[in-house]
């Protein structure tokens, strides 16, 4: 998100409040896929189709996205906001806890 910035040892999201460190934790090798499970537990992977379990408001919009929607052929991306999806027509960012994979 562009609204972050660093305090101490962590960045911070003014959006979602969100922190993480600014030094990535040493990983045997930088290969290693990203690890995203949904609000069930279930492994998410580029290409799943997922339904919203929660309305969500869109920031910087009136909009709201419904409970029960479908956004199709996600990507999972790291970070705090972890799957890139279309949703109604247009690129979105989500947090995995609020998906059901299909």
């Amino acid at each position: 998100m562009e609204n972050t910035y660093p305090d101490a040892d962590n960045y911070i999201c003014a959006d979602c409040g969100h922190e993480w460190p600014i030094v990535a934790a040493a990983s045997g090798s930088d290969d290693e896929a990203v690890i995203v499970k949904d609000s069930n537990g279930n492994l998410l992977a580029d290409g799943d189709d997922v339904v919203l379990i929660k309305d969500l408001k869109v920031r910087g919009s009136s909009q709201v996205i419904k409970q029960g929607t479908k956004v199709r052929g996600i990507r999972v991306v790291g970070g705090d906001h972890d799957v890139e999806g279309k949703v109604n027509g247009g690129a979105m960012m989500l947090k995995s806890e609020f998906l059901k994979k299909v």
